[in-house]
């Protein structure tokens, strides 16, 4: 199975992201927790490239691509925005007083969670997010 989806940086595509995931979930015959643990997964780092890669007012593309051999699902978040390596990121401290907390970094804390790996490239000028996830 291999699948490709092009959006701009709207809140508005989120919906098409989550469609996207449905019909891989239906097609690969996941179960619903993993199922809403992807979108969860997807959803996030869809989100952040739309709300921190580009300027305010700046559309630009970003495609997901997902492809799976029937043992492990790997999407591909792709985007020419500014360089970030979410990976890099210090683990957020779950034990800390939320409040405490630094603001932000929840979101790929949860995405290493659900994902078996993550793993960034910056490539000329674009961004490659890459999570993979066992299905079997």
């Amino acid at each position: 199975m291999k699948k490709e989806l092009r959006l701009k940086n709207q809140v508005e595509e989120l919906a098409r992201v989550n469609q996207f995931n449905d019909e891989i979930g239906d097609e690969l015959g996941l179960d619903a927790e993993l199922r809403m643990n992807l979108n969860l997964v997807m959803e996030e780092m869809v989100s952040n490239v739309i709300f921190y890669a580009y300027p305010e007012g700046k559309v630009a593309d970003i495609e997901l691509m997902a492809e799976s051999d029937g043992k492990e699902l790997t999407f591909t978040l792709s985007d020419q925005g500014i360089e970030f390596d979410p990976t890099t990121r210090e683990d957020t401290n779950l034990d800390a007083n939320p409040m405490e907390r630094d603001i932000g970094g929840m979101g790929i804390c949860i995405v290493k969670s659900i994902m078996n790996e993550v793993t960034y490239q910056r490539l000329g000028d674009r961004n490659l997010l890459t999570m993979k996830k066992n299905i079997e």
